[in-house]
């Protein structure tokens, strides 16, 4: 289902990324990946005929938290893993607002565990963008839910004994009804995917593989570096087979039952090949596509995942009309003075 925003209007919108820019002292480490993310998502915005009031931008506790104040817009930063109990409040009682819960693999995974899966599994129709570091940067550098096991750190100085997270598995998991992921060095395919997930309805997750040049520089160039990314990142086309590798020698993904395959590509002949539904109700194959994973296949990236689904505020609102309809709209003092209340006496 696709949310009704209205569309900037062209060749000349409305707003430009300067609108979106708030004019406060950026502070992120020089080359951090979340200026690019920043610089995105207000080239995003600018697409859409959506005044700057109606935007709110929640974020937890980590250096993407700070995303709040760099955007002219209404904003929250929160306590840490927190932010999508506040985003859910707001969509609750403000159906107008355009929301953002931006947060990190620690915020979002560790403390906020609970609270991620909750807002995946009931559908609130607000985005959360969550940058993967695969570190905690703003404490200096211990390791963090998606940090790859053996990884040293100030907090593992022997390495980490435990697994990683895998975010968008556990997205699925949660049957949330937009996933997709994303990386800091393609500005232009991560406005795309920002834009698709603000078109959806319902709750959207957006990975974004972001490189903390700090504490944890290149944690993702074997992945998406300049000389790797040719075999192992594969874009996801909707429609169409999982292509990738150099033009001399293109691979696809073949499917041996349940099994995935690497094979060579020929065009002629798509048979068995696994081919990108992202529209799919079952979550099956977009969990196949989240256990894509290097080194043994190339990283997806794209939107896995964009289905239909009865969205949780627009149910709520519907129960709360029905009972206003069969029952009146009540009043505060008759529910304060029910048969369940009683007199405490010295």
């Amino acid at each position: 289902m696709t949310q009704e925003v209205p569309s900037a209007p062209d060749p000349r919108p409305k707003f430009t990324k300067n609108d979106f820019v708030s004019g406060a002292e950026v502070r992120w480490c020089p080359g951090c990946g979340d200026y690019s993310i920043l610089g995105a998502m207000q080239q995003t915005l600018a697409k859409f005929d959506i005044p700057r009031e109606n935007y709110v931008f929640v974020s937890g506790i980590g250096c993407s938290s700070r995303f709040p104040y760099y955007m002219n817009t209404y904003g929250f930063h929160t306590i840490h893993g927190r932010a999508p109990t506040i985003a859910t409040g707001l969509r609750l009682v403000n159906p107008d607002l355009s929301i953002w819960v931006i947060t990190g693999d620690g915020d979002a995974l560790s403390i906020g565990g609970n609270h991620f899966i909750h807002a995946m599994r009931r559908n609130l129709n607000f985005n959360v963008l969550l940058v993967n570091n695969e570190i905690y940067g703003l404490t200096k550098g211990q390791y963090s839910p998606t940090s790859p096991t053996g990884k040293v750190t100030k907090s593992s100085p022997y390495g980490s004994i435990e697994h990683p997270i895998n975010p968008l598995c556990l997205a699925i998991a949660s049957e949330a009804t937009f996933i997709a992921r994303t990386l800091d060095s393609d500005p232009r395919h991560m406005s795309a995917v920002m834009e698709r997930a603000m078109r959806h309805k319902g709750v959207s997750f957006i990975e974004v593989y972001q490189n903390c040049i700090i504490f944890n520089d290149k944690a993702h160039a074997p992945v998406t570096g300049r000389d790797t990314r040719e075999d192992r990142m594969v874009y996801l086309e909707n429609g169409k087979p999982l292509v990738f590798g150099r033009v001399d020698d293109k691979k696809a993904i073949l499917l041996n039952g349940l099994y995935p395959e690497i094979v060579k590509f020929d065009p002629a002949n798509t048979q068995g090949l696994l081919i990108h539904n992202e529209a799919d109700p079952r979550p099956n194959n977009a969990y196949l596509l989240t256990q894509l994973t290097h080194p043994d296949f190339p990283v997806p990236f794209g939107v896995l995942r964009c289905v239909e689904k009865p969205t949780y505020d627009d149910l709520m609102n519907q129960q709360i009309q029905d009972v206003i309809k069969k029952k009146g709209r009540g009043r505060l003092k008759d529910l304060l003075y029910t048969d369940d209340t009683w007199t405490v006496t010295p």
